[in-house]
């Protein structure tokens, strides 16, 4: 064997820690009966960092938690009484793993100073094992003895993936007086790379020898004598993860399955996500959504599928990212943990809408929906009332009950109204004693269960996580919960199939699920990425809550104090499935039940990633290669002779891309691309293109050495800059008798001379009628031939004729470089412009006009010029170098997305405000004064403020405003958001925008709306603005509308009709809605009473505060029947609520109402009306937004 590696025992933490983060591990020392006085059989704990030391010295980098075991005083342990030994040292384990066999092993050991610095004991065998005790005498880098186990395999006789997990515990003791003893015990699970485990610090060398040990009357070694007892204990690993570090842990491999990804705080979506999976008729429903026509990654049902795809078929973990962005979740999302109920709720119902329409519509229905009945029914005459209504899961209480049977039983109960709180049944019966209470009609074949887990404490006034221990069962009847004339046609039995798991508190924790996939099968832990076999007791007591339990039953407690030791883990949702479907429900899903095209992209996508693959490993022997050809040159309508950046299916010019092996021949090279080409190889030459100085890319040399590899031609090309080779193809127009091309310069002579007569010069054409820039081809000029020399050759190439027409003209045109284009005068030599190979000539045709003197050129007329129109090359240069692209996307609040859509225009950086309306309102058919743009958030893609209209505003400054700081780093530089205005900017600047909340429904629905109301209007002109917006009906079909305003969740005051809406408060909420019958005709506010809703205490207000009529003599009871109708809250959600008189003094307790109180005498003039009830919004719980799925 190799040197071992020696580390302390490393045990569990009893708590675990919270939402993925890896807790600290410490050091902790065990001694029940007193921990403060010295244990004769003590180990000796160092600081952390010193536990664990490899054989050179080198600390390891793992930080252990070592138990040291003490003897127990009261009784005479002797080390060689085995048995009495082995109940001593090997304690019962928490994990209550079932144990295998015993073995005890011990060494005798002679002459303890002459022993080597490292001794191995003689091989023992227990489990079917080899074994040995590991020893170093002097100490392993420390003052101490140290002591392991370690398996005694020889190198090449370990089976392979060999693991066994062991609990053993080392007896150092003197043969001669075997009371005198030292111990330590650990567990470890023993593989091929932690082949050894035991203790570095076992016992100090100083107290080994020459002095009594711990309080006898000898010394524990004698004439250098010692024993090594070694009691090993084999348990059987059910899962096949006990103890496992899971360093190179394979899920799929293990268990058959894969995990999922977390994002930051996913693991709940996970847990629930892995459930679904497992429910298969779930899965094969999913698959059955018709998503063929719609394989968008905002399609929430095709993400879906993708993600139910690959946990069949992937074999590592598999990301959810996907999905979440199909929900338009943003990063913020991520890192909040949402409710799981409400999330599996919305996951159903946008299901459900995609399948509208198809033969599975009401599938999921039938698959997780049931029925209660909410019943009052008389006791002593034939009256009831009830209603039916669906239910897609049952939030369990768990306090107060102590498992799932009581619970059910809970929710079933029902509640006697007598007395003073008889049930009116109507006219014919009036007041009657009434039984009230809801019953399950029938369950579903997968029936979640919802345990209420989080609770509101009224003592420590904030919601809290109930502990207390409740059990649920593997099977259940659902019989006994029934109404009597349910179906009982098939027997109400379910079984446990998912078991969701939060570990931690209120504020942090993490989710895990335990799932059984098959009906006979395994249960297995789904932990985020990691699934693992799971063993029955995992699943059910470890998630029953309350305190830890010791094998025997007894409850953990801290050392020292009586307080129990809670779990921190617990279940908060269950499934079951009906016994007699689970056939169905747990139906296998095979490759056929998934969707071809889902298949067919799949195989798509794993093509597209092995080709890149393959392409990355073989990188290193390719090279890239673009080519700009005659044709491509003609196609480009830019600066230079193409875009490098480009690739031909993004631009017709772009340059033709080539990958080639670095050791190819420029030859091979040559062929390959003449014969795409069409052209002889013989009549191809290269020439390397080079950047100038000038930051342009042009033709330097031609290739001539084509015996070259593509590598080294690449190599000399030192100004290259490119990590490609860049090369321009020219084809020989002429060849001579015998074939071979001839070329006008650099043509290779018998004598190796290189003749070099012209230069070579591409020539571009401005069109001015249809304002584009085209390349035209090159051609060949000598050096002293003058530039007006160039235009029969341009004539020619364009077909133009041999002359120029009467009245028009070819102007010549050098581009230097994008920012500079300058005329070439026609009576120099191309010597004297400075032109050489490679140089581009721009050229024009214009019309001349004669001034009405007849004595020369006039140039036209500023209003004979269109501003779109570019009339020479150097002002449409100008444009092409600020040239700008920019999207434009309706707003998404503020403007109808199917009636506008989203495109893109091609613009001048410098373009004007007004000239940028003219265009976009060109485009989309729409007056340019009523549009208004908006800039774009780069991280989230949301709206920022309105652009305004400036003088000096342009399409650069409103994309990229000067003095780009901090501040405008978050902005979209190439898109804008813009709104369609009812009314001209101009007249907008006279109007005040309002923001108001409109009720529709009591207070339960709040729709908001942005309205623009002349500055000099009134509130009555808001609210015509109002119901044109909201397209509601008017005060004269549906009743007054009345407008107020809400400040810090209570109402501020009443806005009188007339009231100018230039004096409306911008810090308070404006609320409208339509004003109740009963207050008709009221005028008198002293009968009015203010109405809001707080938590606990009054400071902690929240939801939507408003006016309520008071009537004088008014029974609460009946004053709570007109406010169930004016809240809109209805059922249990209103019987939840606890109302009370609060006065306006700052500290004030509320005075909490009965029945048969009267409002109107309690409450006086400044009181409002409080209702206590538990805040419900998002953001109260956990500071986001509501959850919502959007794709």
């Amino acid at each position: 064997m190799g040197n071992p590696t020696y580390r302390a025992l490393l045990t569990p933490s009893p708590s675990p820690p919270n939402d993925d983060q890896v807790a600290n591990l410490s050091v902790r020392i065990k001694d029940d009966q007193n921990p403060q006085a010295p244990s004769p059989n003590a180990m000796l704990v160092d600081t952390p960092e010193e536990h664990i030391v490899e054989p050179n010295g080198v600390d390891n980098d793992e930080v252990a938690i070592i138990t040291p075991e003490a003897d127990e005083k009261e009784a005479p342990v002797l080390a060689t009484d085995y048995k009495t030994m082995k109940e001593h040292v090997l304690p019962a384990l928490i994990d209550e793993p079932p144990i295998l066999e015993d073995q005890v092993h011990t060494w005798e050991i002679k002459g303890w100073r002459s022993l080597n610095k490292k001794e191995h004991g003689p091989i023992f065998h227990a489990g079917g094992f080899p074994w040995r005790i590991l020893l170093f005498p002097y100490g392993n880098n420390v003052d101490q003895c140290s002591i392991y186990l370690e398996h005694g395999f020889e190198a090449d006789e370990m089976p392979e993936k060999w693991s066994c997990c062991v609990q053993f515990a080392l007896v150092l003791w003197n043969p001669n007086d075997p009371s005198i003893f030292h111990h330590h015990s650990a567990h470890h699970r023993f593989t091929k790379e932690e082949s050894d485990w035991g203790f570095t610090r076992f016992l100090e060398l100083r107290r080994l020898f020459g002095q009594p040990f711990d309080g006898s009357s000898r010394p524990l070694g004698e004439n250098e004598s010692v024993n090594i007892s070694a009691y090993v204990r084999i348990v059987e690993d059910e899962t096949g993860v006990l103890w496992h570090n899971f360093n190179n842990y394979d899920s799929k491999q293990e268990t058959g399955y894969v995990g999922l990804k977390n994002q930051g705080a996913t693991c709940y979506l996970n847990s629930l996500l892995q459930s679904l999976y497992f429910t298969n008729a779930f899965r094969k429903i999913i698959y059955q959504i018709p998503t063929e026509q719609d394989e968008s990654m905002m399609n929430s049902a095709y993400t879906l599928q993708r993600l139910f795809y690959q946990l069949q078929t992937s074999n590592t973990a598999v990301a959810t990212s996907e999905l979440t962005k199909s929900f338009g979740w943003e990063t913020r999302h991520i890192f909040e943990q949402q409710d799981v109920q409400e999330l599996s709720r919305k996951l159903m119902e946008r299901m459900e809408e995609k399948m509208k329409g198809t033969p599975h519509e009401k599938a999921l229905a039938q698959m997780f929906s049931g029925k209660i009945k909410t019943f009052i029914s008389c006791i002593n005459v034939p009256y009831e009332s009830s209603r039916v209504e669906d239910f897609w899961d049952v939030q369990l209480n768990v306090s107060g009950n102590k498992n799932l049977l009581e619970s059910f039983q809970d929710y079933i109960q029902v509640e006697k109204l007598d007395g003073e709180n008889q049930y009116y049944a109507g006219d014919e019966y009036k007041l009657q004693d009434a039984n009230k209470g809801v019953i399950f009609q029938s369950f579903p074949d997968v029936l979640h269960l919802q345990l209420k887990r989080f609770e509101y404490d009224i003592q420590r006034d904030t919601m809290m996580k109930i502990n207390a221990r409740y059990e649920f069962p593997e099977e259940f009847d659902a019989a006994p919960f029934l109404e009597k004339d349910a179906d009982r046609s098939e027997p109400w039995e379910y079984e446990l199939h998912g078991v969701l798991v939060h570990s931690g508190d209120l504020n942090t924790g993490h989710y895990y699920a335990f799932l059984k996939p098959t009906k006979d099968g395994n249960w297995y832990k789904y932990d985020d990425d990691k699934v693992t076999k799971a063993r029955k007791l995992e699943v059910l007591e470890d998630n029953f809550g309350g305190p830890f339990r010791l094998p025997n039953g007894q409850i953990r407690t801290l050392p020292q104090k009586k307080t129990p030791i809670m779990r921190p883990n617990s279940a908060y949702m269950l499934v079951y499935i009906r016994k007699s479907r689970v056939d169905q429900i747990l139906t296998q899903v095979t490759e056929e039940d998934t969707p071809p095209h889902l298949r067919n992209r799949f195989a798509e996508e794993l093509a597209a990633r092995e080709a890149r693959r393959k392409e990355r490993e073989e990188q290193h022997l390719y090279i890239g290669v673009k080519v700009v050809t005659e044709a491509s040159f003609q196609e480009h309508g830019g600066t230079d002779l193409t875009y490098f950046d480009m690739t031909p299916d993004q631009d017709p010019g772009a340059p033709i891309h080539y990958r080639v092996l670095r050791q190819d021949t420029m030859e091979q090279l040559v062929a390959k691309i003449a014969a795409d080409l069409g052209q002889d190889p013989k009549r191809v030459r290269l020439w390397i293109m080079v950047n100038r100085q000038n930051k342009t890319v042009r033709p330097d040399v031609p290739i001539m050495d084509l015996a070259l590899t593509v590598e080294e031609t690449y190599s000399k090309a030192t100004a290259q800059r490119d990590e490609s080779l860049r090369v321009w193809a020219e084809v020989a127009e002429e060849v001579d008798a015998d074939g071979e091309p001839i070329w006008p310069s650099h043509q290779a002579q018998a004598n190796g001379a290189i003749v070099k007569d012209n230069i070579l010069l591409f020539l571009k054409w401005f069109d001015v009628e249809s304002q584009t820039l085209r390349g035209v081809g090159h051609v060949y000029v000598r050096l002293d031939k003058k530039v007006e020399d160039l235009v029969p050759v341009i004539l020619k190439k364009m077909g133009w004729g041999e002359k120029v027409p009467s009245g028009e003209k070819i102007q010549l045109w050098e581009e230097i470089k994008p920012t500079m284009v300058e005329p070439l005068r026609g009576k120099e030599t191309l010597k004297t412009e400075e032109l050489q190979d490679g140089d581009i000539v721009c050229f024009q045709r214009t019309h001349v006009h004669k001034s009405r003197l007849g004595l020369g050129e006039s140039k036209p007329s500023e209003d004979t010029k269109s501003l779109d129109k570019f009339t020479d090359a150097r002002e449409y240069y100008d444009f092409l170098y600020h040239r700008k692209v920019v999207r434009f996307c309706p707003h998404p609040q503020k403007a109808d997305v199917q009636q506008y859509p989203q495109f893109e225009l091609v613009l001048s950086s410098k373009m004007s405000y007004d000239k940028l309306s003219e265009k976009v309102g060109e485009h989309i058919s729409v007056e340019p004064t009523h549009i208004r743009f908006y800039t774009i958030n780069a991280a989230n893609g949301n709206p920022r403020t309105a652009v305004k209209r400036l003088s000096n505003q342009t399409v650069e400054r409103i994309l990229t405003p000067p003095g780009y700081g901090q501040m405008n780093l978050n902005q979209l530089s190439d898109a804008l958001y813009y709104e369609v205005l009812d009314i001209s900017l101009a007249e907008l600047d006279t109007k005040k925008s309002i923001k108001v909340t409109w009720l529709s429904e009591g207070i339960t629905k709040e729709d908001q709306y942005d309205l623009l109301v002349t500055k000099s209007g009134v509130v009555e002109d808001l609210i015509e603005a109002l119901v044109k917006k909201a397209k509601i009906p008017s005060e004269e079909e549906a009743g007054q509308i009345r407008v107020f305003e809400v400040s810090n969740n209570k109402w501020y005051r009443d806005l009188e009709r007339n009231y100018p809406v230039i004096s409306i408060n911008e810090y308070t909420t404006v609320v409208a809605e339509r004003k109740p019958e009963e207050e008709i005709g009221v005028i008198d506010p002293n009968q009015y009473i203010t109405v809001f809703h707080f938590q606990n205490e009054p400071s902690r207000a929240h939801g939507m505060s408003f006016r309520f009529l008071i009537k004088e003599g008014e029974p609460f009871s009946e004053t709570k029947k007109r406010l169930e109708k004016r809240l809109g809250i209805k059922g249990k959600s209103f019987e939840k609520i606890k109302f009370a008189v609060v006065r306006r003094a700052q500290f004030s307790r509320p005075i909490y109402l009965q029945d048969d109180d009267v409002l109107y005498e309690k409450a006086e003039k400044e009181d409002y009306l409080g209702l206590d009830h538990v805040d419900r919004s998002r953001s109260a719980r956990n500071g986001g937004g509501d959850l919502f799925l959007k794709g």
